[in-house]
């Protein structure tokens, strides 16, 4: 029979083992916890700390002791703490997952982010802090990389247009003026090719640097891409309120830069347009300061231009606007017809002309002289160039595949080949789409396009022969100095203008021309080519003359690719 006293000594013997277990179980737990990268605590009702693990001083710097019995409050940013203290009050029973980012202050004074998570207890609560510091540094990057140029540590485009609206905004607002310039160094990229890409990026940030010191208070720059910047001048009373800020810009852009034993300079080109006087949306006040800067560039650069309003009203309502013609372009309602080239010797089809058209969702097939008026000496003139560029080594290529040996010629504007990417865009639509061989795309460019800087058209053309395309003098004879530029332009053919063409048959002055570009173009061993042809009778009178090469509509009319090859065939049938 067990006795009162023997139960009693039972019970008391297996309450210790019981507490001993617990004791042993909770150590072992404390143990486990110690280990943990992650922040554990434990609050009582009042919020404050009865236990951290070690992992707090491992990330704070903060002893525990000093924690034990104290808030968190204080150890956190103020904007955060009134967010720590919502989700204390919140808290459940059950883990949600919810999670909350806070930043903490480390020991040292600087900031720690932490998300934590928090479940509550009948004593308290308890939860984990998990440092995302690294994560958040990762995010503020990428935030920062999406708005601002990493190179000039400026702002990019897509801040740009924020900071354009705001500025028209306060505009409104306190009935004042806002200028745009974008400008454009000149002969950047004549130093990225001599001294290498890493030279001229520490060349363009310190001229990047130069020119933020130009601005005043309030003022806005941003790189847009490559050597190009908009700048936002606020708060204008009238427009010359500008010209001191433009003038300085002009200044330090073109102050000489030293980088490692060499000393580097260019100049810049600044168009500028001005709010309300140009009363457009931000889109389209960059892209008028665009067009003013490209004439700054041909008035001979290192210098500001303001965009002329009142002359692009009159284009807007004159006729297409460049809105619309951009427009199309990005719709696909540009399409390229091809003109036969015919060989008189062997009455073989070697080749075809691109000729641009319109096909407009209202008005029908549309001719180039009723749109390419109002975009010449415009930047969009260089867009539609590559388009058409590009469409025609397309097309290119799709005959060759087809057993096709052909060569195809497109019109490049002055504008366009005088662009200072010219060449190295072309180089870019070559590698994209290679030609068959060389001189299977030929470039016809007036020889008026070399008026005023000769040596360096030339030097354009020699560039692209290299890399494989060939060259022809359109409407040769119609220029001023034929003789000059027929010596200095490196051109394979000349291609007499029609006008001469079509009245050779009857006019002795237009014969006698005709003759003197055959002349002229074998002794200069050029190739030549005649436009123009309309009857049997001009290719019979041609081809006595030596100029064995035609096109016109004796030949056939300008047709849609997909029509070109069929009608080759039934020529030749």
């Amino acid at each position: 029979m067990v006795t009162g006293s023997l139960l009693n000594d039972l019970q008391v013997a297996a309450t210790h083992q019981l507490l001993e277990a617990l004791v042993e179980s909770e150590g072992r737990m404390r143990r486990r916890l110690e280990l943990l990268s992650e922040v554990v605590f434990e609050l009582d009702t009042k919020g404050q700390i009865v236990y951290l693990n070690p992992a707090w001083t491992t990330l704070t710097g903060l002893e525990i002791e000093q924690m034990i019995g104290h808030t968190f409050t204080k150890h956190l940013l103020p904007d955060d703490r009134a967010s720590f203290a919502s989700a204390l009050r919140n808290a459940s029973a059950k883990p949600e997952g919810r999670k909350t980012p806070v930043r903490f202050v480390h020991a040292s004074g600087g900031v720690i982010w932490m998300e934590f998570s928090i479940v509550k207890i009948s004593f308290g609560h308890v939860g984990a802090l998990h440092d995302i510091t690294a994560q958040k540094r990762v995010q503020d990057q990428l935030e920062y990389m999406a708005h601002y140029d990493i190179l000039t540590k400026m702002p990019n485009r897509s801040l740009l247009a924020d900071r354009i609206e705001q500025a028209l905004a306060s505009c409104q607002r306190h009935q004042c003026m806002l200028a745009i310039a974008f400008l454009d160094l000149d002969g950047f990229k004549a130093i990225n090719d001599l001294h290498g890409h890493d030279v001229g990026d520490q060349l363009l940030a310190a001229v990047a640097k130069g020119l933020r010191t130009a601005l005043r208070d309030g003022d806005s720059i941003a790189r847009i891409g490559g050597d190009e910047f908009v700048v936002v001048l606020v708060d204008l009373d009238d427009v010359a309120q500008s010209l001191p800020v433009l003038e300085r810009m002009l200044k330090v852009a073109s102050e000489p830069v030293r980088i490692g034993d060499s000393w580097l300079q260019v100049s810049a080109s600044i168009g500028v347009t001005v709010y309300p006087l140009d009363d457009a949306g931000a889109e389209h006040l960059i892209r008028h300061a665009d067009q003013a800067m490209y004439v700054a560039k041909q008035m001979g650069k290192n210098r500001h231009h303001f965009f002329d309003v009142a002359h692009d009203t009159a284009v807007r309502t004159a006729g297409q606007t460049l809105d619309r013609l951009q427009q199309a372009l990005a719709q696909s309602e540009f399409v390229l017809y091809y003109q036969p080239k015919l060989n008189m010797r062997n009455a073989y089809v070697f080749g075809a002309e691109a000729l641009i058209r319109w096909q407009h969702p209202e008005d029908g097939l549309l001719q180039p002289d009723s749109f390419l008026p109002s975009i010449e000496n415009q930047p969009l003139s260089v867009q539609l160039g590559e388009w058409v560029i590009a469409r025609a080594l397309a097309q290119l290529a799709a005959w060759t595949r087809s057993g096709h040996d052909l060569v195809v010629s497109v019109n490049i504007a002055a504008y366009h080949l005088q662009h200072e990417r010219f060449v190295v865009r072309v180089g870019e639509l070559l590698a994209a789409c290679p030609l068959p061989k060389p001189g299977a795309l030929i470039f016809e460019i007036l020889e008026t396009s070399a008026l005023g800087d000769t040596q360096r058209v030339s030097r354009v053309i020699r560039e692209c022969q290299a890399m494989g395309i060939a060259f022809a003098l359109d409407d040769f004879g119609t220029g001023y100095s034929s003789l000059t530029y027929l010596k200095q332009l490196p051109a394979e053919t000349l291609k007499i203008d029609k006008s001469f063409v079509r009245d050779m048959l009857t006019d002795r002055d237009d014969l006698a021309i005709v003759k003197g570009v055959i002349a002229l173009a074998k002794a200069f061993r050029r190739k030549v080519i005649a436009e123009g042809v309309e009857t049997s009778a001009h290719m019979e009178k041609l081809k006595r003359l030596g100029c064995d090469c035609v096109q016109g509509f004796g030949i056939a009319r300008p047709m849609p690719a997909a029509d070109f090859l069929p009608w080759i065939d039934r020529r030749r049938a």
